[in-house]
């Protein structure tokens, strides 16, 4: 499943350690914002690794996922990047 995770992390440490953690599963895209293939075990485990390092009184982290034929209606401007799934990730 193709998900687009992003975040508003007010520490700066915490800020990088849910952006390190999101480079193991998926591909940044722009400062907040991560594309990532994820199945259904790959999900549970990001999000369970994500919600360890947040403050849920001051954070805040948004999946948002794409069915095939959205994805296929991406449209970008600018550095124009979008994430192809590979066979498989290297961590």
């Amino acid at each position: 499943m193709f998900t687009v995770v992003s975040y508003d992390i007010a520490d700066d440490k915490r800020r990088a350690d849910v952006a390190n953690e999101l480079e193991n599963f998926g591909l940044r895209v722009q400062k907040s914002v991560f594309e990532c293939f994820l199945n259904a075990e790959q999900f549970k485990e990001t999000k369970g690794r994500l919600e360890t390092k947040i403050d849920f009184a001051e954070d805040q982290i948004r999946y948002y996922y794409l069915c095939k034929k959205d994805f296929n209606k991406i449209e970008c401007k600018g550095r124009n990047v979008i994430y192809r799934d590979e066979d498989y990730f290297m961590i």
